[in-house]
């Protein structure tokens, strides 16, 4: 028995949602942003008084934590922190990444060897991107990439590589794979968490409330210095 306030940020969508025992019970997304300073607030407003107005009691916020939009995580985070500190709760940390992966999953008729290669968009022809198999188990760990023809050439070669987020867009052009594949209108939003936030509750998987950063797109390689292409 689990309810969970889940909060995503990290990009131009603003989204709030609320499930109880792996179920949404309540969301809210606002796609006419960025205006996460002055929609997140109400947002989870609502998120609260719903569940308080009949009488359930949250166990945990989860927050998207990137890669992503340096001001939106952190007004993502910092809400996320608000609450947690407010009403004494545990905090889940999910990669955006991951989260893009599972409308992915639950809709699309994937074959078994199918590898997911979510991907947000940073600047010029640079993605942040990560690989995964259908069971969400890491391939390739989040890093950035500049797209050109060669990109995860080792593993198109193998398998059929399913691309979507807002920066697989760009790369229609210039990944010519007969194992490409592009899905569009996937966006990473609140309701969709839900399915790893249990995972993680289940699992006792909780970040400290008080240390815990995101992962900010412009500070990534810095602190990383990882490619997709050198892994």
């Amino acid at each position: 028995m689990s309810c969970i306030l889940h909060i995503e940020t990290s990009t131009d969508v603003c989204s709030v949602a609320v499930s109880q025992d792996g179920a949404n019970i309540f969301h809210e997304e606002d796609f006419d942003g960025p205006s996460h300073a002055t929609r997140l607030g109400t947002m989870v407003d609502a998120a609260l008084s719903f569940t308080d107005n009949h009488a359930i009691p949250f166990d945990a916020v989860a927050v998207s934590m990137g890669p992503g939009s340096y001001t939106g995580l952190r007004i993502g985070v910092s809400m996320a922190k608000g609450v947690c500190y407010g009403r004494n709760l545990k905090l889940i940390t999910l990669p955006t990444l991951k989260v893009l992966c599972v409308p992915v999953l639950l809709r699309e008729e994937l074959p078994d060897d199918a590898l997911l290669c979510p991907m947000i968009d940073a600047r010029r022809m640079e993605v942040y991107a990560a690989v995964y198999d259908r069971a969400l188990h890491t391939i390739a760990d989040t890093a950035a990439m500049v797209v050109d023809g060669q990109s995860l050439r080792p593993w198109l070669d193998s398998h059929p590589v399913y691309f979507f987020g807002n920066g697989a867009a760009k790369c229609k052009a210039v990944i010519d794979h007969p194992n490409a594949h592009f899905i569009d209108g996937i966006q990473p939003l609140a309701k969709q968490m839900s399915p790893l936030a249990e995972m993680a509750h289940a699992r006792g998987e909780f970040a400290d409330v008080a240390y815990f950063e995101p992962f900010y797109l412009k500070d990534f390689v810095a602190t990383t210095g990882r490619n997709l292409l050198n892994l």
